[in-house]
C-alpha cells in the first residue's frame, strides 16, 4: 500500500511516483480529467484516502458524509489490492465534462478483480473532480 516516492508511478507513465502523481496527491490541481484520473488510480495504490476522498463529486455513489466510513472503505480496499496496471483506453477532453475510458487490472490475493470503466469527471470552481463511471467491454 505504502509506495517509495522513488518507486515508478502506477499509473503507467514510466516517471517515479514523486514526479508523477504525487504532485497532485501533495495538493497541486490536475489540469486535465486524464491527469485526474490517473493520479486517483495511483492514490488507491498508494492508499491516499485524502486524495480519493477530496477528487469525489458530491453526487458519487461513492461520496458519504460520513468521512471515517468512507475512509475505512478506501483503506480496505488499497490494502487488499494489488495495482497491476493501467491502460487508458479513450479520453474525450472537453471543457467541464470529460471521460477517461480505462482498463484497471487489480488483484486480491490470486482472484483477479480486473475491470473496464467510462469514467464521467466534472470540473467546479475550475478543479476536475471525479463524478461516475460506468463499467464497459472494452
Amino acid at each position: 500500500m505504502k509506495i517509495s516516492v522513488n518507486a515508478m508511478c502506477p499509473c503507467g507513465s514510466l516517471k517515479k511516483f514523486k514526479k508523477c502523481c504525487k504532485v497532485f496527491h501533495n495538493g497541486a490541481n490536475a489540469k486535465t480529467a486524464l491527469e485526474l484520473m490517473k493520479s486517483r488510480y495511483s492514490a488507491f495504490a498508494a492508499g491516499d484516502y485524502k486524495y480519493v476522498m477530496k477528487t469525489t463529486h458530491k453526487d458519487n455513489p461513492d461520496y458519504n458524509e460520513d468521512s471515517e466510513t468512507w475512509k475505512e472503505s478506501i483503506l480496505t480496499f488499497s490494502k487488499d489490492s494489488d495495482f497491476k496496471k493501467l491502460k487508458i483506453v479513450d479520453f474525450i477532453e472537453d471543457e467541464m465534462e470529460s471521460y477517461v475510458t480505462f482498463n484497471a487490472t487489480i488483484f486480491h490475493g490470486a482472484h483477479n478483480t480486473s475491470f473496464s470503466e467510462k469514467s464521467k469527471f466534472l470540473k467546479v470552481e475550475g478543479v476536475w473532480l471525479y463524478h461516475s463511471g460506468e463499467f464497459v467491454d472494452v
